[in-house]
């Protein structure tokens, strides 16, 4: 079995560890440099190829062209790569005792003078996230990937590498390699807070659409995609006492309760409304400071009798309670509206769009709710054409949401803290159309509290792992109702 490898090339300096380490192995057939600056170094033994960008369709194609032995490694960053001993040699007998058209695997990374574990998750078929974690190098069946361009039929300049493995993927298993067999440079040092919101930068819409229409085309063919047609909602249930309620679960967030609070009992709206905080066993004063808003009939103080419940379960307790409004609404206990017309915008919203749940827009700030980077997030990407299709691609839906009370019951919130709202979403734009607000009716608070603020790899890798989860049950469920039909 021979390795054809292809890296980027910058200068000489830049790839010498990297071919070192490569040619340490006789497994490899050739080296190919890709270059997008046109450097013309020579370097013995290596072949250099002229490209636009590592990720387009044109390089993708460049690199079939030159793919003649069993195996392609494809290396995506420009930073030293050192492979483990006879690295390459598990990575290939592992792709042949599986079958695999793509094998990837954990790895060490070095940040600053530090070495540290970089392990990454399984892929399944829910795992159409464009910025899924494979490492840094990606080794192809090289029949499989052959195949796999040969199908692709539009040029992608930023979606080419991402199409490359959806197309695989559809005929083999991408397979995860469970050991560490090499080290990297990583250079993306920023917490995992700053990371998040990446994909709804708008800087970056260009290349997400470009992403859309790759994952698109790709649910179209294993037959997941669902035609933008919707069920039809009737608000005709009259047996609630309030039209909307806001919900807010809790726990130890005394420094931001009370601005929650005051940011809904200031609302201005046609109809009538409450807030149903649900405290969970708060022991930092947090109870307390609800209570100083008991003079308020409005609020609706619970502290539920289960003992087990994360955030998705004290959604539960809020919904199902007697006292809650026929729609519900979320806020965050860190967060607060933009003003005091954010609930009547999404009432009225309901009603105009026809639809079982609205998701807004808002602006990312500081503690002090200063505007921080990337600022607004309006999830344009969420479209009434195609928003329930490009959800399965994206890794969350936006702010603030509001249900349908009835269907909302119906269906009952996942009891996590993470990603519950996200499997909401799917699950409701499965058959329902959601509706969008651009406007900015929320400010979202980033601070060293914030549940995703700074989590390490482990719990980064869980999280990921149960969103594709949520992915995975969802567009299996799609592929049986298409079927159905």
């Amino acid at each position: 079995m021979k390795i054809n490898c292809f890296i980027p090339f910058q200068s000489s300096e830049q790839v010498k560890n990297t071919i070192a380490s490569l040619k340490e192995s006789t497994l490899v057939n050739k080296i190919y440099l890709l270059t997008d600056n046109g450097c013309k170094d020579r370097i013995e033994d290596c072949e250099i190829i002229d490209i636009d960008s590592l990720r387009s369709s044109v390089t993708i194609k460049k690199i079939a062209e030159k793919a003649d032995v069993e195996y392609t490694l494809i290396y995506t960053k420009q930073a030293d790569l050192r492979l483990g001993m006879f690295a390459l040699d598990r990575l290939i007998q592992i792709a042949k005792d599986s079958n695999a058209g793509l094998v990837y695997a954990d790895h060490y990374q070095v940040i600053g003078n530090e070495k540290k574990n970089s392990p990454v998750i399984a892929y399944q078929k829910g795992s159409l996230r464009d910025d899924f974690n494979f490492g840094s190098v990606l080794i192809y069946k090289t029949e499989e990937l052959k195949k796999a361009v040969s199908k692709m039929d539009k040029e992608y300049k930023f979606a080419g590498i991402y199409d490359l493995r959806l197309k695989v993927s559809q005929e083999r298993d991408l397979v995860h390699i469970n050991e560490y067999l090499y080290t990297e440079v990583e250079n993306d040092t920023r917490k995992s807070g700053e990371k998040v919101f990446d994909y709804v930068d708008p800087k970056n819409r260009e290349v997400q659409i470009e992403m859309e229409f790759a994952c698109t085309e790709h649910l179209k063919k294993i037959g997941g995609y669902l035609a933008p047609q919707f069920k039809e909602v009737e608000f005709d249930q009259s047996d609630f006492e309030y039209e909307a309620s806001v919900i807010i679960p809790v726990r130890n967030r005394i420094r931001t309760i009370a601005d929650a609070i005051r940011s809904v009992l200031k609302q201005k709206t046609n109809f009538k409304f409450n807030l149903i905080v649900v405290d969970n066993y708060s022991t930092d004063g947090t109870t307390e400071a609800i209570d100083q808003f008991a003079t308020d009939e409005r609020l609706v103080h619970i502290i539920p009798q289960n003992k087990e419940l994360g955030i998705g379960g004290c959604w539960n307790a809020g919904v199902h309670n007697s006292k809650c409004g026929k729609f519900a609404i979320q806020l965050d206990s860190d967060d607060v509206y933009s003003d005091e017309n954010t609930l009547q915008k999404i009432v009225d919203a309901f009603y105009e769009q026809n639809c079982a749940m609205v998701v807004g827009s808002y602006m990312l700030t500081d503690f002090d709710m200063n505007m921080i980077p990337p600022g607004i997030i309006d999830h344009k990407e969420w479209t009434p054409e195609n928003g329930r299709n490009n959800a399965l691609r994206i890794n969350g839906l936006g702010a603030p949401r509001a249900f349908y009370t009835p269907v909302l019951r119906e269906i009952k919130v996942p009891n996590t803290s993470y990603g519950e709202d996200y499997a909401l979403g799917l699950y409701f734009s499965r058959e329902y159309q959601i509706g969008r607000i651009y406007d900015v009716l929320y400010l979202c608070r980033r601070w060293d509290d914030n549940s995703d603020a700074s989590l390490d790899i482990v719990k980064m890798n869980a999280h990921n792992t149960y969103k594709d989860r949520i992915r995975t049950w969802e567009l299996e469920a799609r592929i049986a109702l298409n079927k159905s039909k």
